[in-house]
């Protein structure tokens, strides 16, 4: 790489490392803000950066900025990421999958997850507890993997989560898989649906899974534009994306 070449990326990373910054410190203050309206301490929730369709080196900006979790949801894009930024040796990174998963990748999703937010069902959840045991097995994993339930808010199997109803049976699945660690719910509210309503059904049944698991602490819930409602109804953890990252700078395919 010549010189100008390399101004040219050296220049593009500082500028991209100050957007990220400022995003950053502009979603904090949402957060701590948001916290404090609700009662709650600002520490009682953490960000979620969902780096979907962004480059590895966005990654090792926001680690760089003190960010050590991030949220993706396809496995191919999520594995060459892991790969990546295993060489440049990032301390303390973790690493979930947020999207809807096929059964089909819950193999390899078990080798680089630290937690799954969309498990719904007992099919799934045992292809991953297989996924995981043969991970520690392999040397993969140290510990099982965290699995959060994803719950359906408006009972539509066709939008991914499982139906209330049938949250109790999946929980009880997954709290005696051996590769696996039940740790909380997980919900998107429905296309159209009032968000206030909807978190305060979630909370509703967050506190009925602590009623029989109460390790199930984590509740994922809020992205960009509907956090603040999220952690009014309890969320421990908001999934972002555009309100950091800025918009897509590719389709999903």
């Amino acid at each position: 790489m010549n010189a100008e070449a390399k101004a040219a990326v050296d220049g593009a990373l500082t500028t991209r490392t100050a957007e990220l910054s400022a995003n950053l410190a502009g979603l904090l203050a949402r957060i701590d803000a948001a916290c404090r309206a609700a009662g709650r301490a600002p520490d009682s929730v953490r960000l979620l950066p969902v780096t979907k369709f962004f480059p590895a080196a966005d990654v090792a900006i926001l680690h760089r900025l003190g960010r050590r979790e991030f949220g993706e949801s396809r496995e191919q894009e999520a594995a060459a990421k892991v790969a990546a930024l295993r060489e440049e040796d990032l301390s303390g990174i973790r690493w979930h999958m947020i999207g809807r998963l096929q059964r089909n990748k819950a193999r390899a999703v078990a080798r680089w997850a630290h937690t799954v937010h969309s498990v719904d069902s007992e099919r799934l959840a045992t292809a991953l507890d297989a996924g995981a045991r043969a991970a520690s097995e392999a040397g993969e994993r140290t510990e099982p993997l965290r699995v959060l339930l994803q719950v359906s808010l408006d009972d539509d199997p066709t939008r991914g989560g499982v139906a209330a109803a049938d949250l109790p049976a999946l929980a009880e699945r997954i709290a005696n898989a051996p590769g696996l660690r039940l740790s909380g719910l997980m919900a998107i509210p429905p296309l159209g649906a009032e968000s206030d309503a909807a978190f305060a059904r979630l909370a509703t049944l967050h506190t009925l899974l602590l009623a029989d698991h109460p390790e199930a602490t984590e509740l994922s819930a809020g992205m960009s534009g509907d956090l603040e409602c999220a952690i009014e109804h309890g969320s421990t953890v908001v999934r972002v994306g555009t309100a950091l990252m800025g918009m897509r700078p590719i389709t999903s395919g």
